[in-house]
């Protein structure tokens, strides 16, 4: 058996492996379905499709939390684009959230309602963008491990917050802080057209739109993309590396931010420490599986967001465990993964095979 890099793949060849991929991972999780619960496959795929379509708020819910997601892996994606291995988006979004619950218990009560949207805004979008710079700024400076920095970065968001919802915490001794404002509504995003999050929905269109013309036409998405394929040709070229770094950290970390406004805001309207819900890491693996095309992460967003909500309804229709969806999840997802090895690699099998690609090769060279 030997394993070789895989030439130029059609896009059509590249979806039906993904494809396959997820029929086989549906298969895998039938067997597991049948073999520890005993219950019907088809029936819990039944269930997870209700779960996410199954009505008018259903949607709604899975297009709030797609429109999260989607976010999320938006503002990540320059950062990985670069090659800089920004793992903080949950610290990001969390320290953006806390800005915004900060303004919104002191100031809600004293400011205008535009005056006092946009002072949230623009705190949860700075916040989130200053703790993303920190590490940036010390890999431009000093070359640092920025996988390690911005994870750490995570644990100080995640206990900075945890002290402040002590302070804020009602009643006292609840170790919750509860709905904030929610007698006078202040800071609340308005709802348009009767529906709760449709400006979620739309704010996360246009920051899709933006990124993606940012990306593929900006002189800095072009920066961006010289610098991550090699920062000595960068260099080269005249561009000023440690510049770019800091600059893409601060607009990775600011789109973070400003999702811990949207949820504050728009969405939750407290403030906790699992306020993200892992969000920060998921959404790097919707960047990956999209390859950090914004708009094909619409789709891979839309999956997860499927796949969340649908583990969700199997644990409480079936009363299992909810370990038991995630376990479904992490099978169609581990497949998914998989199957971008077999896009960029191929065996061969049988020495002939082996000899014939080696022989390719030395071709190529």
């Amino acid at each position: 058996m030997h394993i070789s890099k895989r030439g130029d793949i059609s896009r059509k060849q590249a979806w039906a492996i993904r494809i396959g991929a997820i029929l086989i991972a549906l298969i895998i999780c039938g067997i597991v379905t049948t073999l520890t619960t005993g219950l019907d496959p088809l029936g819990v795929y039944g269930t997870m499709f209700n779960g996410a379509f199954g009505s008018e708020r259903k949607i709604w819910v899975l297009f709030k939390e797609l429109s999260l997601l989607l976010v999320v892996s938006l503002g990540l994606t320059p950062a990985f684009k670069m090659k800089f291995w920004n793992l903080g988006g949950e610290g990001q979004i969390m320290i953006g959230a806390l800005t915004t619950a900060a303004i919104m218990i002191y100031l809600g009560n004293t400011l205008p309602g535009p005056i006092l949207m946009l002072l949230m805004l623009i705190g949860a979008v700075g916040a989130g963008a200053i703790w993303a710079m920190i590490p940036a700024f010390f890999k431009a400076r000093w070359n640092t491990n920025e996988t390690l920095f911005t994870l750490m970065m995570n644990y100080v968001a995640i206990q900075l917050t945890a002290y402040f919802i002590i302070i804020w915490e009602v009643p006292k001794g609840s170790g919750k802080v509860g709905i904030i404002n929610q007698s006078s509504m202040s800071g609340w995003l308005p709802v348009i057209a009767h529906k709760q999050y449709l400006l979620v929905i739309v704010m996360a269109v246009i920051v899709t739109a933006a990124m993606h013309v940012y990306l593929k036409y900006s002189k800095h998405g072009y920066e961006i993309s010289v610098v991550g394929e090699s920062q000595n040709t960068a260099r080269y070229v005249g561009i000023k590396v440690d510049k770019v770094i800091i600059r893409t950290l601060i607009l990775s970390g600011g789109i973070c931010g400003l999702v811990g406004w949207m949820m504050v805001s728009g969405t939750d309207h407290t403030i906790t420490t699992t306020l993200s819900g892992g969000m920060g890491f998921l959404g790097v693996m919707v960047a990956w599986l999209a390859q950090f095309n914004p708009v094909a992460m619409v789709l891979s967003s839309l999956l997860l967001a499927f796949l969340s909500r649908g583990a969700s309804e199997i644990s409480a229709i079936y009363q299992l465990n909810h370990s038991f969806g995630d376990i479904i999840t992490g099978i169609i997802i581990f497949f998914i993964i998989g199957s971008e090895f077999f896009i960029n690699y191929k065996i061969n099998i049988g020495k002939k095979d082996a000899e014939e690609d080696r022989k390719e090769g030395s071709d190529n060279v």
